[in-house]
Order: C-alpha cells, then sequence, then structure tokens
C-alpha cells in the first residue's frame, strides 16, 4: 500500500474520533496527517514524512487548537426568543400568587406565577422574571 494512502487513512480515522470526541486535538492531529499524505504524494522519504506530520502537529495543537477552543467556548452573545425574557423587569397587571396571574413584559401580557408559590405579588409592583416555562412567567418580586 502507498505511504500516502495510508496517510489518508489515518487522517479519516483521526477526523471521525474527532467527531465523538470534539476536543479539536484530534482535529488537528488529522489535518497533520493531511498535510503528510500529501507530502508522501510527493514521494518525500518516511522519515521526512514523520518530520512533517510532528511539526504540523505540534504546530496545529499548541497555536491553532487554543484559538479553536477559545473560539467555541464564547459565551453566546444574544438571546433570542424566551430566553431573551428571563432577568427583565415585568409589571403585574393582575394579582400573581403561585396559581395564576398576569404580567406585562416589554408590553405583551403573559399569563404569570409567583416563583415562590407561598408569595402573593398585587397588581401594579415591579417583578423579575426568573424563568420561562411554555406560556408562563414565574417572576419573584423586586426589593
Amino acid at each position: 500500500m502507498d505511504p500516502w494512502l495510508i496517510w489518508l487513512i489515518v487522517a479519516a480515522v483521526l477526523a471521525v474520533a474527532e467527531i465523538f470526541t470534539l476536543t479539536a486535538a484530534l482535529g488537528m492531529l488529522s489535518a497533520a496527517a493531511l498535510v503528510t499524505a500529501g507530502s508522501a504524494a510527493l514521494g518525500l522519504s518516511p522519515p521526512f514524512q514523520f518530520l512533517v506530520f510532528a511539526v504540523v502537529a505540534t504546530v496545529t495543537v499548541l497555536f491553532v487548537r487554543p484559538l479553536a477552543v477559545r473560539h467555541v467556548l464564547q459565551p453566546q452573545v444574544a438571546r433570542f426568543g424566551i430566553d431573551a425574557l428571563v432577568g427583565k423587569a415585568a409589571y403585574v397587571v393582575s394579582e400573581v400568587s403561585g396559581l395564576g396571574g398576569r404580567v406585562r413584559i416589554d408590553g405583551e401580557e403573559w399569563t404569570a406565577r409567583s416563583y415562590d408559590e407561598t408569595l402573593v405579588i398585587p397588581p401594579g409592583k415591579t417583578v423579575d422574571v426568573i424563568k420561562i416555562s411554555g406560556t408562563t412567567a414565574f417572576v419573584y418580586p423586586r426589593d
């Protein structure tokens, strides 16, 4: 079997393994094996192929992987939909208890329940939206 084909198989195996681990390290090694397959196809001898693999793997793991991991781990910049309502202030339209009530969040009326089921929040109070479940906002009064 040709050396370039062996390196290509190694690259494919590492790429598949990366899909299951999601660490980015195996993906970088897969890229190094792919570059090495190209150098083997050009006719480099096996010692030089291993040197190419070592250099490319070292460079990608030490310099490219930290950038990729940092990019993946960045917090989500904007929240959308009902997730954007969590943490917002709401105005109590009708009394809110553990059983139900109504609040106005950003100009829209929502069914609401008190996050603490023992609390009864009178109309006119300002509350914070703690979570949204379906079409119900769970709220807690501001101090």
